[in-house]
């Protein structure tokens, strides 16, 4: 064919597949399957049909998450944005609405050499039924699983459409937490030549990691037609695209029957990975015919980052990365992204892992089920290590329409697709079986851990094995009744109980153990077990980051009820170091001190009304903020808590000193001050024994607020539906200071290639909708997240109040350029194109592609 055909061919295809809903995909082995869904929340009978009308259904883009969306009906009292006060979700899953809905996509397809055509679904909250032209292919219940099916048998002629139907079922009270609701993770389209490599089949480990050489050993595998001769390919590739080492065998196929193949590969002087230096090497695995320069244009082929490391866990010598001890500074993180709710986009996905990086966290334990793909992509490229939990319950019910209904017939298909799936990542340390298993104890729980633990080590045993095990006030039990739990665990994991570690050690000598849960408040007591103890290997506290649901499991209040969850309308649980937006909460502060990020902080405690005591709840916080802004208080005793591992610390406020304390040893790195309130500068100075000063910390009053400030993590982001800014939104005085009691009405206008993915802040039981262009700011912030739409150019965001300045912030978002190549980042499916020069293009091709030249899909 000529050159000329070939581009008028391309760009027919192009004109095919960049409009409307039916695309003409290209037979890639895996390309994303994430735009133009139509979507409808409906039970509707008969939509699995191929031909069901859905011309009026709505389009979306995935992931998605019907849950976060406004609910119809809005009033002031009972149906605020997603949330409703009657929901049967409840304080659970922060009173928003699931039920059914029904996804439809469709594509065609070219014609089919002997491939084979599968979906594959990431993650779909909940109970998903799946169709392909009409044919059932079968139900996935638990949500936070991949899971894939074989199209092939039942697809369309070539040319001709095919419709893929999912149904959703969210329904009754499932979960503690909230899931959101829909197909709110990645959909892959995986074209498969007749002779393939298995991706769940190849594993790369390290029978060797050490400084001076390291051995990566890699175990794929192979499944094809009779007779069929291969070769298997295996590079590795440092950072900066040099093979370093490589390794080929030649393979016989016999029919559909898996062939295994293991290689080796030795690296002199590798770079180990670890959160400090998270070096990624590329282990790529072509299979191809022959060992002849001339290669295939298209092998098969399957790319792994990966980061070569050695860990070892003893009681002597405690979490060993790369031989040298590692303290796993821990945080509990639940899947949802906030105002996104559980859509799980990649940009989303990053900035959790960012946030903790950034506040000093280096594991975090993924509570209480599995994440996606993309927060593992994200842990093993920015350095987070990962405790990778698989569920909450097993066959005991926490909630009536729980896992544990499909437990007993699922549990072994969900874990062993998170081990094959999770198990190559470095960022990944450990498996967790479980979180407060009620029946962890019991004859029939002990008989499913040990089945477990087995069914692990049938896919991998690199790994050590954890469970989350709180005290037993669920049954009449001893503590010592853990030990049989325990006995099977390489890592026991206690939850809430670090004052029985030392104790635990010695009736139980050899035993590892590591603070699955611990409350905010005492953390300094758990930490110094993990300093202190080299059996203690990490602590884990509840929780590092805010999450929608478990609604005020962290409250404080006043009214003499200080334990329990909160009612509407209250929606986020408030116990995280970090708030729903991004930004640190009070213990974050504290926490900065006990893991010495920071020499000196300073918290001050809001004005306790006559007759009134404050009552926190065990993951609360006393009712603290790093604020000197307390109008109409001048003159009332304020009450000033100082953290710090100094000596001694001298409070001055306005030039004039208040006091200088000591840090006594029964308050350990905290001292209270009780100052009367008058406007300025308030400042606390640490010294050290010898009166070296320390460091110094600076509360000051702002001025009246006078202008917004708008701050964007990225000003150019990828084109495509996929592809998110955060803006971060700030009312600030005439000095450019937050004013922390700013709590403002705002006006968003959105123009240009984006538009509004999410808007709000991170009040706990402010419930608003979290995708309208009104929001309200909470302690002088707020957030907006911008969506990119499919073509390049600029988004513009415009926030006003009347009483302020007006902001404006832009966005470009651009095509990704690498080399001759270019892509455009979208969840449809990072679309590869190529270009070799516009002048090459015939007329034809100019006018079919139009505007959206010179790009090949």
């Amino acid at each position: 064919m000529s050159l000329r055909k070939i581009l008028i061919s391309a760009c027919l295809l192009l004109s095919v597949a960049s409009y409307g809903q039916t695309k003409k995909l290209r037979l890639l082995r895996d390309q994303l399957l994430d735009d133009y869904w139509q979507f409808t929340k409906d039970s509707l009978p008969g939509a699995e049909k191929a031909d069901f009308p859905d011309n009026n259904w709505r389009t979306v883009h995935l992931p998605h998450d019907w849950a976060i969306e406004d609910l119809p009906g809005q009033n002031d009292s009972t149906i605020i944005g997603p949330f409703y006060k009657y929901s049967p979700a409840r304080e659970h899953g922060a009173y928003v609405v699931g039920g059914t809905a029904w996804y439809r996509k469709s594509f065609i397809l070219p014609p089919l050499a002997g491939q084979t055509v599968a979906i594959h679904f990431e993650g779909v909250y909940r109970h998903a039924d799946v169709w392909i032209n009409g044919h059932p292919l079968g139900n996935h219940p638990y949500g936070y699983t991949p899971f894939t099916y074989d199209l092939t048998p039942y697809l369309a002629p070539a040319g001709q459409k095919n419709v893929v139907a999912v149904r959703v079922r969210n329904e009754g009270l499932n979960a503690r937490w909230y899931t959101g609701a829909g197909i709110y993770r990645h959909v892959h389209l995986q074209v498969l030549p007749a002779a393939h490599l298995i991706k769940d089949s190849t594993f790369i480990s390290f029978p060797e990691a050490g400084k001076q050489q390291a051995i990566v050993q890699v175990t794929t595998a192979i499944r094809g037609n009779n007779n069929d001769h291969k070769i298997i390919e295996i590079s590795l590739k440092d950072s900066t695209g040099q093979v370093i080492a490589t390794a080929a065998q030649p393979v016989q196929l016999n029919g559909t029957t898996p062939v295994t193949v293991m290689k080796q590969l030795t690296v002199t002087n590798p770079c180990l990975w670890s959160p400090a230096r998270p070096y990624l090497y590329t282990t790529a695995i072509r299979l191809i015919d022959t060992l002849q320069t001339q290669k295939p244009a298209y092998p098969d082929e399957l790319i792994y980052q990966t980061g070569i490391r050695r860990i070892s866990i003893s009681a002597g010598k405690g979490f060993l990365l790369n031989g040298t001890r590692l303290l796993l500074k821990g945080g509990c993180l639940h899947h949802d992204n906030g105002l996104l709710g559980a859509a799980a986009f990649d940009r989303a996905e990053e900035r959790k892992v960012e946030l903790m990086k950034a506040n000093g966290f280096n594991a975090i334990r993924t509570s209480h089920n599995p994440p996606s793909e993309k927060f593992l992509e994200a842990c093993d490229r920015l350095g987070m290590l990962v405790i990778d939990e698989m569920f909450d319950v097993w066959t005991e019910q926490k909630l009536p329409q729980d896992y544990h209904v499909s437990f007993p017939e699922w549990w072994e298909r969900d874990l062993r697709s998170i081990v094959l799936r999770d198990r190559n990542h470095p960022a990944v340390v450990m498996w967790s079986i479980g979180n407060e298993i009620p029946e962890r104890a019991d004859p029939d729980g002990l008989a499913i851990a040990r089945d477990m633990i087995q069914a692990i080590h049938r896919y991998d045993t690199t790994h050590a094995i954890t469970a989350g095990v709180p005290e037993f006030w669920d049954r009449p039990y001893k503590w010592t009744a853990a030990d049989p739990v325990f006995a099977m665990l390489d890592v026991a994991g206690y939850n809430y109980q670090w004052q029985n570690y030392a104790l635990d050690a010695r009736r139980v000598p050899g035993r590892i153990i590591m603070g699955t849960e611990t409350f905010p408040s005492q953390l300094y007591d758990a930490w110094n077990q993990v300093q202190g103890l080299p059996y203690v290997i990490g602590d884990f506290v509840w929780t590092a980051m805010d999450y929608l649901g478990e609604a005020g499991i962290g409250h404080q209040t006043y009214n003499g009820a200080g334990a329990g969850r909160r009612t509407f309308p209250w929606i986020n649980a408030n116990c995280g170091d970090i708030d729903l937006i991004g930004n640190k909460k009070p213990q974050s502060f504290y926490r900065d001190v006990v893991w010495r990020n920071s020499p000196v902080e300073m918290l001050v405690h809001a004005p306790v009304a006559k007759g009134k005591q404050e009552k926190v709840s065990r993951w609360g916080w006393p009712d603290e903020s790093a604020s000197w802004n307390w109008s109409g208080m001048n003159d009332t005793v304020m009450q000033v808590r100082v953290f710090a591992r100094a000596k001694k610390i001298d409070l001055i406020l306005n030039d004039f000193r208040i006091a200088m304390k000591e840090i006594a040893d029964d308050t350990p790195l905290t001292v209270t001050f009780d100052v009367p309130y008058k406007p300025g500068v308030l400042t606390a100075f640490a010294y050290d024994a010898k009166g070296n000063e320390t460091g110094f910390k600076t509360l000051a009053t702002t001025n009246p607020p006078v202008a917004i400030r708008l701050k964007a993590d990225h000003t150019q982001i990828p084109a495509g539906n996929g592809s998110l800014a955060y803006v971060q939104v700030e009312i600030v005085d005439d000095l450019g200071r937050v004013v922390p009691t700013a709590n403002l009405p705002l006006e968003l206008t959105i123009n240009g290639a984006g538009s509004l993915a999410g808007a709000g802040n991170a009040c706990p039981d402010c419930p608003a909708s979290f995708q309208q262009l009104r929001i309200k700011t909470y302690q002088g912030r707020a957030l907006v997240i911008l969506r990119a739409s499919e073509r390049p150019g600029e988004i513009s965001l415009q926030a006003k109040n009347n009483g302020l300045k007006k902001a404006k912030i832009s966005i470009t978002t651009q095509r990704i350029k690498f080399g001759r190549r270019l892509f455009v980042a979208s969840s449809s499916l990072v679309r590869r194109l190529y270009i070799l020069r516009i002048s090459d293009l015939p007329a034809e091709c100019m006018q079919s592609a139009g505007s959206i030249l010179p790009f090949f899909i």
